[in-house]
């Protein structure tokens, strides 16, 4: 991933940017500066919130990253997994029914989730969930598409 641009937001831009992760995850993501890092060879362009990379938006969609839900941790929109679903969840695999613990039940398909694990509470992936939140518990099938991961490129990023 390269830097293509990268520019600081105005004060509205960043006031609907703290209102929408809010009402999406809970968070209230205070911080003194707000960068929008926009990069090429990827889907993602990530926002620096006082120089961490804790919001990016996917299909220009934002959403707390695994970093930004791990320093912010959001109590909406969340996926629990089970302990035998952290490698897999964590090496980028997609979120299947058996693994998961919990749901948050306002979760609508299509929506961006932060899926944690059930031990620590940490957050080890973001994905796109495929069914609503009271859908995810069950037997079988894939329910969240991995959409960053701990790891990936973005996680890794360095600016």
């Amino acid at each position: 991933m390269e830097v293509k641009s990268r520019h600081h937001l105005r004060s509205d831009e960043i006031r609907d940017l703290r209102e929408t992760i809010e009402a999406r995850t809970g968070v209230d993501l205070a911080g003194d500066a707000f960068e929008k890092v926009e990069l090429s060879g990827t889907r993602f362009d990530v926002v620096l919130v006082d120089g961490s990379p804790a919001v990016m938006f996917v299909d220009g969609e934002p959403s707390l990253t695994v970093m930004g839900a791990n320093d912010h941790p959001p109590t909406e929109h969340v996926v629990t997994v089970d302990s035998g679903a952290v490698s897999f969840v964590s090496g980028g695999a997609d979120v299947m029914r058996p693994g998961i613990v919990e749901a948050d039940p306002d979760i609508a398909e299509g929506d961006l989730v932060a899926i944690k694990e059930e031990t620590h509470g940490k957050v080890l992936a973001v994905g796109r969930a495929l069914v609503p939140g009271s859908e995810m518990l069950g037997d079988s099938g894939k329910v969240v598409e991995s959409v960053h991961h701990v790891g990936d490129d973005l996680f890794e990023l360095s600016i």
